[in-house]
């Protein structure tokens, strides 16, 4: 059972079809000055390139992942590759800030399913709610060591927030209602800018 807290950010689980997530992802040019970027990390597009979102998805405004209402996140990060100091390619979980040259492996698709834990019990009841991060993002919210983000996500909402909650997650022995849930979520329309109309936003 999820009975303890390890929260290990957005993992792709399911396309939108339902078939197993096939590893689908889109190749950007990261920010050198994004913060630590873990797998499972939200980031959007600043100036054309991807930055770390600092923020929670808790409503669309200034919380929203692009940082302005109705921007949204480019979305989900799982990986990058970059040139180290000795000329070694480098592939990694996370991109270190700072480096310069990286490219980000982003996970683009809005009907793409996720999985990610709660910070608390999620019972079976609130399947449909909405819910988003438990606090804002930030380069600390990186597992430098496993290379993962460390964001959970907060109780459910009935309000308009980052996340639909659609399952809960059937691997292992995690089941609704664990000390420290596990949860199938899929990004809301507002919260992710492929379903949305408007521009990006440089800020």
């Amino acid at each position: 059972m999820a009975a303890t807290a390890s929260p290990y950010g957005l993992v792709p689980v399911k396309n939108a079809d339902g078939s197993a997530y096939n590893g689908a992802r889109d190749a950007f040019s990261i920010s050198s000055s994004s913060g630590n970027i873990g797998y499972g990390s939200v980031v959007f597009l600043h100036d054309g390139v991807v930055t770390l979102s600092l923020k929670s998805g808790s409503a669309n405004n200034g919380n929203n992942f692009g940082a302005a209402a109705n921007i949204g996140a480019l979305g989900v990060f799982v990986g990058c590759e970059y040139i180290n100091s000795e000329g070694q390619l480098i592939f990694s979980q996370y991109f270190p800030t700072g480096t310069t040259g990286a490219t980000a492996y982003v996970v683009t698709d809005p009907g793409v399913t996720f999985q990610a834990q709660a910070a608390g019990a999620v019972a079976s009841t609130v399947l449909g709610h909405n819910v988003h991060f438990s606090e804002d993002q930030a380069s600390g919210k990186t597992n430098t060591t496993t290379g993962k983000s460390t964001m959970a996500l907060a109780a459910a909402e009935t309000t308009d927030c980052a996340f639909k909650i659609v399952g809960f997650s059937d691997r292992g022995e995690s089941v609704a209602g664990d000390t420290a849930t596990d949860l199938l979520v899929k990004f809301n329309p507002n919260y992710h800018s492929m379903l949305n109309a408007t521009v990006g936003s440089a800020s």
